[in-house]
This record gives C-alpha cells, sequence and structure tokens, in this order.
C-alpha cells in the first residue's frame, strides 16, 4: 500500500493521478509472452504470474517480478495486461474467485489484449467499474515478432483518457495504437481484420489450385504474388511444398474459427450479413477441418 503523505498541518494530503509505473501481465504465450519481455526490457516494474513454472522461467534473465497468485499481482499493480487464450480465461483472470477485481485498488486499469466477444469485455467494463477499475480491451495483430519489434498493432476499446494513461505501456510493443471507440469496439475490428486474414486464406489457397490447373508453378506463383499488386499477409503464410490449409489447421484453424464464429454472432445481433468475406473464410476454415 502507498504511504499517504501529510502537509504540515498534518493532514493527509490530497493524492495525486493514478500511475502506471508497475504492470501486471498474465498469459505469456507466443503472443503474451515477447509483449511481456517487452515492457520488462523497457525499465517498467513489471509482475508476472503463469500456472506453470516453466513459463516464468524465460523471464529469469530479466528483472520481472512474480506474483503467487492473480489477486497478489493485482495487489501490486497500476495496470494488469490479459492475454489469455478464451472468453472463459478472460472472465476467470478477471472476475473469477481471487482475480484481478479481487485484489486491485481503484484507480487501476486492466487491459484486455486476448481477442474475445465485445460483449464479454463491456460485461467486464461494467463490474470493474463498480470497484472503480477501468477496463479497456485492446487486442493485437503481430504476432510475437511483432512485439519484439515495436511494431503491434494494438486496437483499443475504451474511453480516451484511459488510453492516453496506459499509452507507454502499450507503447513498448505496439505502434500503431488505435482508437477504435468504446469497450469493445477494439475487439470488433480485429474480428473483422480476423475474419479477413481467413478469407484470404481461403482464396489464395483457391488461387494456387488454379494455377496447377493453367500449369503454372505454385512457387514461381508465391513469389509473384509477394511482389505483385495481389500480395497479402496470407501470402507469407500459406506456403510450400503443397500450397494447402491442411496443415495450418491443428494450430491455426480452431482459433480462427472461434473468431469466424464471434463475428457471425455480431452480425446476426446487428441484422448484418457478411457477404462474400464469410463465404471465403468458410472455405479456408473448411480446408482445415475446422468448419464454422
Amino acid at each position: 500500500m502507498r504511504e499517504t503523505a501529510l502537509g504540515d498541518t498534518g493532514t493527509a494530503a490530497a493524492p495525486g493521478p493514478p500511475t502506471t509505473d508497475r504492470v501486471g501481465f498474465i498469459g505469456l504465450g507466443s503472443q503474451g509472452g515477447p509483449m511481456a519481455r517487452r515492457i520488462v526490457e523497457d525499465g517498467v516494474a513489471t509482475v508476472l504470474w503463469a500456472r506453470r513454472q516453466e513459463t516464468l522461467d524465460a523471464f529469469a534473465d530479466t528483472a520481472a517480478e512474480y506474483a503467487s497468485s492473480v489477486a497478489d499481482l493485482a495487489a501490486r499493480v497500476d495496470v494488469a495486461c490479459v492475454c489469455v487464450v478464451d472468453d472463459a480465461g478472460v472472465e476467470e483472470v478477471v472476475a473469477g474467485p481471487g482475480g484481478l477485481l479481487s485484489a486491485m485498488a481503484p484507480g487501476g486499469v486492466i487491459a484486455v489484449h486476448s481477442t474475445v466477444h465485445p460483449d464479454t469485455c463491456r460485461r467486464l467494463a461494467e463490474q470493474a467499474q463498480a470497484s472503480g477499475i477501468t477496463l479497456v480491451d485492446a487486442p493485437v495483430s503481430g504476432g510475437g515478432p511483432g512485439a519484439q519489434a515495436r511494431t503491434l498493432l494494438v486496437m483499443v476499446g475504451g474511453d480516451a483518457e484511459t488510453l492516453e494513461r496506459v499509452r507507454p505501456v502499450l507503447a513498448t510493443y505496439g505502434n500503431p495504437i488505435v482508437h477504435l471507440g468504446p469497450v469493445g469496439a477494439g475487439q470488433r475490428a480485429k474480428l473483422i481484420n480476423n475474419l479477413m486474414l481467413t478469407a484470404h486464406l481461403g482464396v489464395l489457397e483457391s488461387a494456387y489450385a488454379l494455377a496447377r490447373s493453367l500449369e503454372v508453378d505454385p512457387e514461381q506463383l508465391s513469389t509473384v504474388l509477394r511482389h505483385g499488386s495481389g500480395n497479402s499477409f496470407a501470402v507469407n503464410v500459406l506456403r510450400g511444398p503443397d500450397f494447402g490449409l491442411g496443415p495450418m489447421g491443428a494450430m491455426a484453424g480452431p482459433l480462427l474459427q472461434k473468431d469466424a464464429r464471434l463475428v457471425v454472432d455480431l452480425a446476426g445481433a446487428a441484422g448484418a450479413q457478411p457477404g462474400v468475406v464469410l463465404e471465403a473464410a468458410d472455405a479456408a476454415l473448411d480446408s482445415m477441418g475446422c468448419q464454422r
């Protein structure tokens, strides 16, 4: 607990503005791990928590501190970053028994970097507000290499004042940092982004199949696409030897399937038609063996 400064009259001085001096990070996987390392290496006092000790062992060469529990981490930080896999994990870490809301001091900020349903973030933000804590959604795109290079795209939903408070933390791994609107807006943008990636993969797989039919070598075509107007991020993801999506199914398929389902749910609630982007995404998911 921070000590309260006393003025000459012996009365408590007015507290200063909330700080972001100490940052906690939960979710140290292939995405979150490099993000947390960037925060630590930038000299920010950082507290980490993980279920498995071997996850924390990867930070033994850094100045990071370790927490014994989520609640212990919450009590020691001003900003808590969450980068776990899904909605259930975010719910548990933020609002579950012994979660962040059980111990974080009023004035704290929770940044949800996971890709989850916007309604999950809005609901948790309301619970956090009741405890004097602000929650923003800040999903990212760019993977571990993007974090290491400080070039992660960070899509933020929440009030502008809170974003400015946590911007120095986000800037340790993110550029650009895009403010998209109120809580949940970052998630909506991220889900559309991921749906586009899935659709691009589906279109690209069909383009390689067409190339074979037209006696164009897919390997050579991949070089053309990387340097031509048909380029996309997917071109750098879908590579040889067979230029098919099947091998990606085990790792990427379930995550892209989850995100496509979330987009369909959002579109249904809004009375919107996803259109051809969903058709192309469905083709990709079918090829991965992860039908929506």
